[in-house]
């Protein structure tokens, strides 16, 4: 069974609330994908320890990003979340490599249900949400209990790898890679000029 993580406080998320880009629907199953990672994803996601094919986004009507919240899940999967400022629901977006079947979907849970191939959608414990399974991943779109199916489905078909302009609002940039030599030893005031460099030791008290 994928392993979930604690939600976030919502009061901890909403100062860096972002409007969630949109995107039209395509590809196969619920989600769209984009094809291969771009170069920016795959320096932005791998200075975090995220796999760039594993990173997603979405968007929901009256859902938000909270840019605090994104993050590596697992191994090097990748999760968000989003909020909304009106319900005070939270959506969680989860990636992470494995595959879904019955046993796994229906495990601890209420109710499973096949949506269609490769697609569950499953309830219980206070939650519900939407599994897609790709090819060697699942994308899981996650929502407490107040949060209708219906945003959880319109997220799911609205999952898809990042552009460039949404790899930008959804991850920090990659650390700079200027080449600058490493900086020299300090040097320490208590060296005498001269002779094998042991401190001194004739100072007064007080140095």
């Amino acid at each position: 069974m994928i392993p979930t993580v604690r939600s976030l406080p919502l009061l901890l998320l909403a100062p860096l609330l972002l409007t969630a880009c949109g995107s039209e629907r395509s590809g196969q199953g619920e989600t769209r994908d984009d094809g291969a990672p771009t170069a920016e994803l795959v320096a932005r996601a791998g200075a975090l320890g995220i796999a760039p094919e594993l990173v997603y986004v979405t968007g929901a009507p009256g859902f938000t990003l909270a840019r605090q919240s994104v993050g590596v899940y697992g191994g090097d999967g990748f999760s968000a979340t989003y909020v909304s400022r009106q319900e005070g629901g939270q959506l969680r977006l989860y990636v992470d490599r494995g595959t879904m079947s019955a046993a796994e979907c229906a495990a601890g849970q209420q109710m499973c249900e096949l949506v269609e191939e490769g697609v569950w959608y499953r309830s219980g414990r206070g939650a519900h949400e939407y599994a897609v399974v790709k090819e060697d991943h699942v994308v899981r779109l996650e929502g407490d209990a107040d949060v209708s199916r219906d945003v959880l489905h319109e997220a799911a078909r609205e999952a898809h790898r990042p552009s460039g302009e949404e790899v930008t609002e959804l991850l920090p940039p990659a650390p700079a890679d200027d080449g600058a030599a490493p900086t020299g030893p300090v040097e320490r005031g208590d060296l005498p000029p001269a002779g094998d460099g042991a401190p001194r030791n004739d100072v007064d008290a007080g140095g």
